[in-house]
């Protein structure tokens, strides 16, 4: 090859390998834009879980990251519009806390992929066609709340053995309530007690579900799980202890926040898990061939102090149980 052949084979391969070498570049530089849709405010330890584990993944807020946050602070109205606000941004990726926000996202696109967080039953719900092949938009890692739902009144009832009469609060915005209650209610025959609902959608409501419930004279509160309930759980608890009332709660932090007990899945595990979705679909996966998650351990909290409070003795042999106690 003369020297006039090397030159022009030098100059092109230079050529063809400058833009390959700027598109990796941009590759590498992409900003991920992630939205985050919730129906409250996410509580700091949730969010910062959050961001730790897209860290470990290689994700860094304000480097190759960024998070757009959406928050309904309870008021469930207005997450079409926070959702459309995501939509218009073109986010890469929704993440959606909690059915009324999934139910949202949902309805604003079916194009950009949405990774569901603390969500019951994803099929029945609508928002997957099956927990193996979501087959949509909507995938991510999904709780057994639904699944478990009948075995809150079967705690309670090894806690406090003369309960007659339970009240469940019900959130009549969140849509899978309906579902966990008529699980909950299928439990009365076989435990010789009364379930009713009770509802509730704002601070003023909970306060006035309180007062009913001293006239129908309940024994026990199960909290059924809701993302407005988590914001005001530490407020139920209180009222709940003033009472003297036995409350059940569908995760752990409530009952750090003086609830009785929870059963349940640890909340802010949702958040970690829902990193990995966000990274495959980042890189390219399709949210419809991405299988649902389940989750594989339930805990059971037990808080003594609020025992104590309410003068209930919980049971050595319940206590032995409990993954964690609160004394």
């Amino acid at each position: 090859m003369n020297s006039r052949r090397k030159l022009l084979v030098a100059l092109s391969a230079g050529a063809l390998a400058a833009p390959l070498a700027c598109f990796a570049q941009q590759q590498r530089s992409k900003v991920a834009r992630i939205g985050v849709l919730e129906s409250t405010s996410t509580s700091a330890n949730q969010r910062e879980l959050l961001i730790a584990a897209l860290r470990e993944l290689g994700y860094v807020e304000g480097q190759n990251m960024i998070i757009e946050d959406r928050w309904a602070e309870g008021q469930y109205e207005r997450l079409p519009g926070l959702a459309a606000e995501l939509v218009q941004m073109k986010v890469d990726v929704i993440i959606a806390g909690g059915s009324p926000a999934v139910q949202a996202a949902q309805q604003a696109t079916t194009t950009i992929p949405i990774v569901m967080v603390r969500i019951g039953d994803p099929v029945g719900s609508g928002f997957v066609a099956s927990l193996a092949r979501p087959g949509r938009n909507i995938t991510g890692p999904t709780n057994i709340l639904v699944e478990v739902a009948s075995k809150y009144v079967e705690l309670l009832r090894a806690a406090a053995p003369k309960l007659s009469r339970v009240t469940v609060l019900v959130n009549p915005a969140n849509p899978i309530h309906a579902v966990f209650l008529k699980r909950v209610q299928s439990t009365e025959k076989t435990n010789n007690m009364t379930i009713s609902p009770i509802e509730a959608s704002t601070s003023s409501q909970i306060e006035a579900a309180f007062g009913a419930m001293t006239g129908e004279r309940t024994g026990a509160l199960i909290v059924l799980g809701d993302p407005f309930f988590a914001s005001q759980a530490r407020r139920i608890a209180e009222l709940a202890t003033q009472q003297r009332l036995p409350t059940m709660f569908w995760t752990r932090e409530p009952v750090e926040s003086g609830g009785l007990m929870s059963y349940g899945q640890h909340n802010a595990e949702h958040y970690y898990r829902a990193a990995t979705y966000v990274d495959k679909i980042l890189k390219g996966a399709k949210p419809g061939d991405l299988p649902v998650e389940q989750a594989t351990k339930i805990e059971l909290v037990i808080n003594l102090k609020t025992a104590k409070a309410i003068g209930l003795t919980i049971p050595q042999q319940l206590i032995l149980q409990a993954d964690k106690v609160i004394e």
